[in-house]
């Protein structure tokens, strides 16, 4: 069940102007890269050409440190990030179950957004909040011991949040 989202083109003008802040810095990529996701939302293939260029690196070199580290993304996301853990503690009282509920009320699988772009789907090894199990994060709210009817509200406050 592939749900692929259409996005319209990146405007790449914004890439420019962030490079432009970092000039004069010697190891600017990784800020520059978080920067970058933050004003578009996720960092663009198209803009990976640009960003070795202003920063003297090879566009294999930015594309490694994309890749390399788990807070970059290269694929458009929702407005609300869903995580559900899958420690230990979170296993064994029902996080199963959780994501079970989750996936069913968004309709999408793990890691896969919501054609409306409203949730992004992820799970995680671990929230670090084992005390709560199971427990969920929505953006960087942590809900904790979690029941199907529990989870359905949260992921509506968020559906009927508006913006």
């Amino acid at each position: 069940m592939d749900k692929t989202v259409e996005t319209a083109k990146p405007d790449l003008k914004q890439v420019d102007e962030i490079l432009s802040r970092y000039q004069d810095q010697k190891w600017p990529l990784i800020p520059l890269l978080q920067e970058v996701q933050d004003e578009i939302g996720y960092i663009p293939p198209e803009a990976i050409e640009p960003i070795a260029r202003g920063t003297g690196l090879f566009p294999v070199q930015v594309q490694g440190v994309i890749t390399f580290y788990e807070q970059f993304h290269t694929t458009p996301r929702g407005k609300n990030i869903v995580r559900v853990c899958r420690g230990t503690a979170c296993h064994v009282r029902g996080g199963r179950t959780i994501l079970k509920i989750v996936k069913q009320n968004l309709d999408v699988e793990e890691g896969e957004t919501t054609p409306d772009m409203n949730f992004t789907l992820e799970t995680v090894p671990c929230l670090g909040t084992c005390f709560l199990a199971p427990a969920m994060m929505v953006n960087k709210n942590y809900y904790g011991k979690l029941a199907p009817p529990k989870v359905r509200n949260i992921l509506q406050q968020y559906d009927n949040a508006g913006d």
